[in-house]
């Protein structure tokens, strides 16, 4: 699709990159599990504007052991798209935010759904979708954000071929997230819709083998497990999901309830439930702070005890979203397998400097002439 949009920041970069000499190919090892995880949330949306291409170009050029990403799907096809049904775009939000997306013009005169800022995703056609500005807006909580305006939401097929274009030999890993919201239904797409939609672009990928599926929806991970036992699975948690106000079954984690597990403690409760649904990775929430009931002091949501519980048990636990070094250091003690932050360059440089193993660096010479391919 051309983009009728100026990407100034883009041009300037690809100026720069067209006037250094080649670099040679890119040189990666054959797997980058042996790496320690440092997970780029939404690309890295400290750095650039979320879940964008320019995004994923820097989590690639930062050193991001893992990107991570949202899905939603869009509204079934009508007469005013040409697209498939129910398209599967990358963004976190359930509808389109006024502090992150600008309308620009209805995708045909007098379209009733105009304007399309506040409208669900699931609620939009992908050439609705499409003409959203959502790359000129920084955010007021990431003053460091780069902005591309003009950037287009984009589905998920657009990021794997652009990512595909600059990562030669597939080396990237991918936590992939289904956004569906068990609370309320008609906001998003169903279970079956995110499972079957995501498994068929995933397994025509080249990534394949390099996707793991997270949902705070603990349904859909039985699904894709009950699809193909072969996928990765991550069960994200945290205080909402986990508890309800008048302790009633949560709707989130596929009708289990915590009390129902051994335990001892809550924390390893967490651990036992996600491993009942055949998770392989545990994902908590790694800066939340319980109170305590004597209302003296308080304690993390992810324990040494939740993490020790999942190791036990085959699982792999990656807390999210942690930007504080401080809190990345206690977690690394206590057995964290990766960091999910807004900061993949800040989290890397740190791990490197522990003496972890850390993924390398893309070229921005290949990244933003990638960028600069799939962005008209």
């Amino acid at each position: 699709m051309c983009i009728p949009f100026v990407y100034a920041l883009v041009f300037t970069e690809i100026a720069l990159v067209y006037a250094s000499p080649s670099q040679g190919p890119f040189r990666t090892v054959s797997n980058n599990n042996r790496f320690y995880d440092v997970q780029a949330h939404r690309g890295g949306r400290g750095n650039a504007v979320e879940s964008t291409l320019p995004s994923f170009a820097w989590g690639l050029i930062d050193g991001a052991t893992t990107l991570e990403l949202d899905n939603g799907i869009t509204q079934a096809s009508s007469h005013l798209s040409g697209s498939r049904d129910g398209e599967v775009v990358v963004w976190h939000d359930e509808s389109i935010l006024a502090e992150k997306c600008s309308d620009t013009a209805p995708v045909v005169p007098d379209d009733p759904a105009y304007p399309y800022v506040g409208k669900f995703i699931s609620n939009l056609t992908l050439a609705q979708i499409k003409t959203l500005d959502c790359g000129s807006k920084r955010q007021t909580n990431y003053p460091h954000q780069l902005v591309y305006p003009g950037a287009r939401i984009s589905t998920l097929r657009e990021v794997f071929d652009f990512v595909s274009c600059a990562d030669l030999s597939h080396q990237i890993l991918w936590n992939i997230e289904s956004k569906i919201n068990p609370q309320y239904p008609n906001r998003t797409a169903g279970v079956d819709d995110f499972v079957q939609k995501q498994h068929e672009i995933f397994i025509s990928s080249p990534y394949y083998q390099s996707i793991t599926y997270q949902s705070f929806d603990w349904r859909t991970l039985v699904a894709m497990k009950t699809l193909d036992d072969k996928i990765v699975t991550s069960a994200l948690i945290d205080e909402d999901t986990a508890f309800t106000p008048d302790d009633s079954t949560s709707p989130w984690l596929a009708g289990l309830r915590l009390e129902s597990f051994p335990g001892p403690s809550q924390s390893e409760q967490m651990a036992q439930a996600a491993h009942a649904v055949h998770a392989d990775v545990l994902s908590p929430t790694g800066t939340f702070l319980i109170p305590s009931p004597s209302h003296e002091g308080s304690s993390h949501f992810t324990t040494l005890e939740m993490i020790s519980e999942a190791h036990r048990l085959g699982m792999k636990v990656l807390p999210w979203t942690v930007n504080r070094l401080d809190r990345v250091e206690e977690l690394l003690k206590d057995g964290a397998d990766g960091i999910i932050t807004d900061y993949p360059n800040v989290v890397r440089r740190w791990a490197k400097q522990q003496g972890l193993r850390v993924a390398p660096k893309y070229p921005k010479q290949r990244v933003f002439s990638c960028l600069y391919q799939h962005m008209h």
